[in-house]
């Protein structure tokens, strides 16, 4: 049934030329995990320290659950499945991991799904944001790279998260003592998640040359990216309640500044150290530690910077 519906969509799809096709690739993009978080950074640092902070836990959360669920349930893409589905463009270069939950859409579920239900944001805002959660999610489907299933999974339980996060985030400012007691929580977890994909068996179905269809040892790879990022994050936002405190009620000339220079420091980040990371410590110990090192600067390092060149 799934793939009637992605054969139906991809024979619309060539029939109606790349318009849509081109469009619904750029809100794909929007759901790339890179997008995501510097769009939170952004948020984070220059507009709202108490949004930022709900954004990046949900990504966290998220990221660990969608990475849990997909090693577990090792559904292979679309085109595996059936050779007769032919993604569009270079939309497969993006489609990293297993299949089921859709991690575009759990990243689309984190920040336009997470803002479009909180209550407190203009009505007009939520409504733009559902709209843009859900041409995300759409897009994935469209473009071939994931089944209906993978896609509507991922954005409820990408909201349920999301939902749970918000009052996780309310508790934590009634009682502040337990920030700990969360980021302790919240590593075990991780960890937990991470010794289950490092030692549990994958698939192993080979083609007609003999030749293994899916390494679920490199699927499990975002997996790994995921444990990293939380640990950087629930570090790095201790740290920074405890010992930094930085506002983002700043003057707008401020905030720009925040947002080229944090930027700048984010892609060395990100494109130079994470590089020589990942170069130093072989496998998967490389991609926890260039995650984590990412979500640190994040959430701790730049808010620092913050603190000590603004005092704010």
């Amino acid at each position: 049934m799934d793939i009637n519906i992605l054969l139906a969509l991809q024979e619309f799809r060539n029939g109606a030329g790349e318009c849509l096709a081109e469009f619904l690739s750029k809100m794909t993009y929007l759901g790339e995990k890179s997008t995501s978080i510097v769009i939170i950074a952004i948020i984070y640092w220059c507009v709202s320290k108490e949004f930022g902070q709900y954004f990046l836990m949900g990504m966290c959360g998220n990221r660990i659950v969608n990475g849990f669920l997909k090693v577990t349930a090792c559904i292979y893409r679309p085109w595996i499945r059936d050779v007769r589905i032919v993604p569009y463009g270079n939309s497969m270069e993006t489609a990293t991991g297993y299949s089921f939950p859709s991690g575009h859409s759990t990243n689309a579920a984190t920040l336009f799904g997470g803002g479009a239900i909180r209550k407190e944001l203009p009505r007009i805002l939520r409504i733009f944001l559902a709209v843009f959660f859900v041409l995300i999610a759409f897009s994935r489907i469209y473009l071939g790279v994931h089944a209906p299933q993978d896609i509507l999974v991922g954005s409820l339980l990408g909201l349920l998260v999301m939902w749970l996060i918000s009052k996780l985030m309310r508790w934590i400012e009634a009682n502040p003592d337990k920030d700990i007691v969360v980021m302790l929580t919240g590593i075990g977890i991780a960890i937990v998640v991470a010794i289950y994909a490092s030692m549990k068996s994958y698939p192993e179905d080979y083609d007609a040359a003999g030749k293994l269809l899916v390494d679920g040892t490199k699927m499990a790879k975002d997996t790994f990216k995921s444990v990293g990022m939380s640990f950087g994050f629930l570090s790095g936002w201790v740290l920074e309640r405890r010992f930094i405190g930085f506002s983002t009620d700043a003057p707008m000339k401020t905030r720009v500044t925040r947002l080229v220079i944090g930027l700048f420091g984010y892609y060395v980040v990100d494109l130079i150290l994470s590089y020589f990371l990942k170069e130093l410590i072989p496998g998967v110990g490389g991609s926890i530690a260039s995650n984590f090192l990412q979500m640190f600067y994040i959430a701790f390092i730049f808010p620092w910077f913050i603190k000590r060149a603004e005092g704010i």
